[in-house]
């Protein structure tokens, strides 16, 4: 027993040595689990998240995994960019008295909820390569300076997200003081009364019945530049930060500019306010953003006057289209040409400038409901100095018909110029014929079909390529078609090819009509509809959808690098796939350059030929 409790204490010892051996092992286990916790954790923040501060790893878990879903699965239709940190946006200060708070949070919060919803959340350890090279892709494109602007899109929270304007505070130079000498905008006419009313001129008294009681005033067929810039004013997605703008307008009266400087000025006067307008445009910080592509002007006049072809004196127009920055920009005209991608045509003014939505329903069910004694009309003067035009032989057709009306318009006094006498007669007649003028648009053309009248064309370029914004691309649906060579080489007779189309085809074309007017009229502008959509408002998101299409190619790589620009005409008649190839009108528009692939001299002659035309109407 003694020995036993001799040998008592080394054997204390000797379990005391354990204990601390157990320990140390202890010690050892967790400090090889701690590193390997931190190892884990410093994989994850350095390899899988690629760089994010260690403070918001956790969240950035969850975003991360929550977006890549999102990327993979909703990318084709919205085109959505991975956001990695919530980020709020500062609400802007929006003209109009509109004012809106919106966060790109709140569109995580919503997919999120809708993810774990459907159990779509996948664990950030097991992303392939493949998914982290899009994620660094997605955040490399998140330098783009468009990005928020891009974003306002998806968030449909907001009612403007995706159609902010941002309008430039340009110089009165620029506009408001071409106003103020208005007597000098045209060589002919007095614009002063053209420029009252916001641009829509002085109010038509409805004496004979043949317009409604309000709404209706002598509007000029080249004060889109005004009407267009006080439309603007009462847009309700103006914005004050051009970082949120899905376009950048430009109010520069182009057309009021030129029309100043046409006759009698050499090209350093005729240049000198659009070359301004480029230097100062080129100094704005939104300049930068895309160099321009997503800015737009407006301009009254056929394209022709700003697309001068040399720099000499007895050329016409100037060379605002020409501009290497200006072809950046969009240039909506009411013609437009065929060859060139930057310029798109908007329908000319009418007479009919209507408030509210039920001045137009009233207007369009008076229409469906009017008896139309004759069966086509043509109101225009010949072109015999033109050897191409075929009005000769239609005013002589139309003089030989009993069904056909006729007002000629010459030199002097003429019912051509009285508003309510071209209207009455364009609402007694089922077709309205519409060949080329001077160039090859017309306004009458957008006056028939507020008149209800069936439009019969022979060109297409004087609808049929210009106006693909707001009228269909099957436009059998709405005109009649009649190729000018029918009627120049094989004497075709008008009333016979109109008289083959049915009551029920007249009735159905009728209706389409009657139905487009909205879109072809511009509203009051110190007004604004409430549900229908206007010629502006077409025209507005039209740019819109243009912009933004080119911001999501941009983003996603996209080029059209076999985009051919002398044939700018065929690309907005295309279905979604289609490409380019041979096309029933390409004889209407293959003719030869002069060694020029942007234009030649008789599109100067046709502007310079318009303007005879509107010496001849106010002579």
């Amino acid at each position: 027993m003694r020995r036993r409790l001799a040998e008592t204490p080394p054997l204390r010892e000797q379990m005391e040595k354990e204990q601390g051996k157990n320990q140390q092992s202890r010690l050892y286990l967790l400090v090889s689990l701690s590193v390997f916790f931190w190892c884990l954790l410093l994989y994850i923040h350095f390899v899988v998240l690629g760089g994010s501060s260690a403070v918001d790893t956790l969240p950035q878990l969850a975003t991360f995994t929550l977006r890549t879903k999102s990327l993979n699965t909703s990318t084709s239709n919205s085109n959505l960019i991975p956001v990695h940190r919530p980020v709020t946006i500062d609400p802007p200060r929006v003209d109009g008295g509109y004012e809106k708070e919106r966060s790109v949070n709140n569109e995580l919060k919503g997919e999120s909820v809708d993810n774990l919803k459907t159990g779509n959340v996948r664990s950030p350890l097991v992303i392939s390569h493949s998914e982290r090279t899009k994620e660094r892709a997605g955040r490399e494109k998140q330098n783009y300076p468009f990005m928020r602007a891009l974003r306002t899109v998806e968030n449909k929270s907001d009612p403007c997200g995706g159609r902010y304007i941002y309008v430039h505070d340009l110089p009165p130079k620029f506009n408001e003081d071409m106003l103020k000498e208005c007597k000098s905008l045209s060589l002919w006419t007095n614009m002063c009364k053209f420029t009252t009313n916001a641009g829509l001129g002085p109010p038509l008294e409805n004496v004979e019945g043949v317009f409604s009681n309000t709404g209706w005033y002598a509007t000029n067929q080249f004060a889109v530049d005004v009407i267009f810039s006080n439309r603007m004013k009462q847009y309700e997605c103006l914005t004050n930060d051009s970082s949120l703008a899905a376009a950048i307008f430009v109010p520069f009266y182009a057309g009021f500019d030129i029309a100043r400087y046409l006759w009698g000025h050499n090209i350093s006067t005729r240049d000198a306010a659009s070359l301004a307008l480029v230097d100062w445009l080129m100094k704005r910080p939104e300049w930068g953003i895309m160099g321009g592509k997503d800015h737009f002007l407006v301009a009254g006049r056929i394209t022709w006057d700003f697309r001068r072809l040399t720099d000499q004196d007895l050329d016409w127009g100037n060379k605002l289209l020409f501009l290497p920055a200006a072809k950046n920009m969009s240039m909506l005209v009411v013609e437009s040409s065929p060859w060139n991608e930057n310029d798109y045509g908007i329908p000319y003014p009418t007479y009919f400038h209507p408030a509210r939505d039920a001045d137009v329903l009233i207007w369009q069910d008076r229409m469906r409901n009017l008896e139309r004694k004759y069966l086509f009309c043509f109101a225009g003067a010949p072109r015999p100095d033109n050897p191409k035009s075929i009005r000769g032989q239609i005013i002589d057709q139309c003089k030989k018909s009993k069904v056909c009306k006729l007002l000629e318009c010459d030199f002097g006094e003429s019912k051509c110029h009285s508003p309510s006498s071209i209207m009455q007669m364009f609402q007694s007649s089922l077709f309205c014929l519409q060949p080329q003028g001077d160039s090859y648009t017309r306004r009458s053309a957008f006056d028939s079909m507020l008149a209800g009248c069936i439009p019969v064309f022979f060109h297409p370029g004087s609808a049929y390529t210009q106006y693909t914004w707001h009228l269909p691309k099957n436009y059998s649906q709405y005109s009649v078609f009649i190729p000018e060579d029918h009627v120049r080489k094989s004497n075709i007779s008008i009333e016979q090819r109109l008289s083959q189309v049915s009551p029920e085809q007249v009735k159905e074309m009728r209706e389409v009509v009657i139905n487009l007017i909205p879109q072809l009229i511009y509203a009051d502008p110190r007004s604004k509809l409430e549900t229908l959509r206007d010629a502006f408002d077409v025209a507005v998101q039209a740019v819109i959808d243009k912009v933004t299409k080119l911001r999501r190619d941009i983003v996603k790589g996209r080029k059209d690098d076999n985009f051919i620009e002398e044939l700018s005409w065929k690309y907005a008649l295309l279905d979604e796939g289609q490409e380019i190839g041979p096309h029933e009108w390409d004889p209407f528009f293959s003719k030869p350059k002069a060694g020029n692939a942007d234009s030649d001299s008789s599109s100067a002659d046709a502007a310079k030929n318009s303007w005879k035309n509107e010496q001849r109407q106010h002579s």
